[in-house]
């Protein structure tokens, strides 16, 4: 056993994932850490004044803040959430088809950035970070979008789209910065800054 397959394997830290995202738990699983899904029910409200990456940074602490148990000595929190900013406006997850058309139609042909932003909080020590990627998009047609609703019903997805299925296969031109915040979790700074707490 070499030593970095110790660390994880005897990681100090009882890990519990607040997230009911099956996108997240699959990569926190994918890095080799053990941990527990609670999901944490937090009005997901945000001051109007509010402005890009101080958003998910904002909403993720909230929803470290709602955990109703006490934090024990051993135990990690971990809450994230994600946005999509483009031209200076949110997209957030569409509540509806012809809100997700509305909002796949703005996105189209153009670049947006996606923030995730992740609260790591133990009992006496709290962190928060996140990470930013540029998505530049094709023009969709409407048919394109249309059939993207329909067929992948993408409302538990902010910006109304995943990276990983059928509209980021078929749309994404580019992705300056990580993949995988633009599926919602910074896998790489979360490990740095688990290995550091």
């Amino acid at each position: 056993m070499n030593q970095l397959d110790n660390q994880l394997k005897n990681f100090p830290y009882k890990l519990i994932l607040c997230s009911a995202s099956p996108r997240r738990q699959e990569l926190l699983k994918s890095l080799g850490f053990k941990f527990e899904v609670k999901p944490t029910h937090a009005d997901e409200s945000f001051p109007a004044d509010l402005r890009a990456q101080e958003i998910p940074l904002f909403l993720a602490k909230k929803k470290a803040d709602a955990y109703d148990e006490e934090i024990k000595e051993n135990e990690i929190l971990i809450t994230s959430d994600t946005v999509v900013w483009c031209e200076g406006k949110i997209f957030n997850k569409p509540a509806n088809f012809n809100e997700g058309k509305k909002m796949l139609a703005e996105l189209a042909g153009k670049m947006h950035e996606v923030f995730t932003a992740v609260c790591l909080k133990g009992a006496s020590k709290e962190v928060s970070f996140y990470d930013t990627s540029r998505v530049y998009f094709k023009k969709f047609s409407t048919e394109e979008i249309e059939y993207y609703l329909t067929n992948f019903t993408p409302y538990d997805k902010a910006g109304g789209y995943g990276v990983q299925d059928w509209l980021g296969y078929i749309g994404i031109e580019k992705i300056e910065g990580s993949f995988y915040n633009v599926m919602g979790f910074p896998v790489k700074d979360v490990y740095e800054e688990l290995l550091k707490f």
